[in-house]
């Protein structure tokens, strides 16, 4: 959901593929695999143009490793959460979307001082932890590998020989930093499948002016 705010890595994608695709967002705050997996079909339909879908990606975790008995409301076992993500990405396929076109990407990673702040000043216990974050990251890695899709491990590259804390806003969400890294490691996956797009409609300056219509309509649908 807060991946077109400024400087989110959603907003940054759409900005490097203007005039080639649409990026669509489709974020919901607070939700994980379970309700994902229910409103999916509403998403992306059967009459949603499969050929025209570059990429998909599925990004669940963060939510889902809730701990249970702080957080039952948002927690989704493991082995149910790695379950949900296999079925998403048949479902997908199910509506022609090959799983060569889905990417997966897994919770980042904890600060767990500064998220407990968050939690603290709503009351509340802190209900996450890095370690159990990680297991789910693991499965949802395994997952992309028994499935044959593409897999972005947020939750290893972020913690790679560096604090990473400053990819975080409060400990959980993505800072713009953390957005600028996801959109910098997500773009490597999808430079291959953007490469041959065309531009969409001529460069203004090869517009003929004197006779707009032959440069702007040639490749319209009859």
């Amino acid at each position: 959901q807060y991946s077109f705010q400024d400087k989110g890595w959603g907003a940054s994608l759409a900005e490097r593929l203007v005039r080639k695709c649409d990026v669509v967002n489709r974020g919901f705050s607070g939700y994980n695999t379970r309700w994902a997996k229910v409103i999916l079909p509403r998403l992306i339909s059967k009459s949603t143009s499969a050929e025209s879908t570059v990429a998909v990606t599925i990004f669940f975790g963060a939510n889902d490793s809730a701990l249970k008995d702080v957080n039952p409301k948002q927690h989704v076992p493991l082995e149910e959460y790695a379950a949900n993500l296999k079925s998403m990405i048949q479902y997908l396929k199910s509506v022609d979307i090959t799983e060569d076109r889905i990417i997966l990407i897994t919770p980042p990673p904890l600060q767990e001082s500064a998220w407990e702040k968050e939690c603290l000043a709503k009351g509340d216990k802190l209900n996450r932890c890095n370690s159990t974050t990680g297991q789910y990251a693991n499965a949802c890695v395994q997952v992309a590998r028994d499935c044959g899709t593409d897999v972005v491990d947020l939750w290893t590259l972020m913690q790679k020989n560096q604090d990473f804390s400053s990819y975080l806003a409060d400990g959980l969400h993505l800072s713009a930093k953390g957005s600028n890294f996801l959109a910098a490691q997500l773009w490597s996956c999808l430079e291959k499948k953007v490469s041959t797009l065309p531009s969409l409609l001529p460069y203004w300056r090869d517009v003929d002016h004197t006779n707009p219509e032959v440069s702007l309509l040639q490749d319209a649908p009859q």
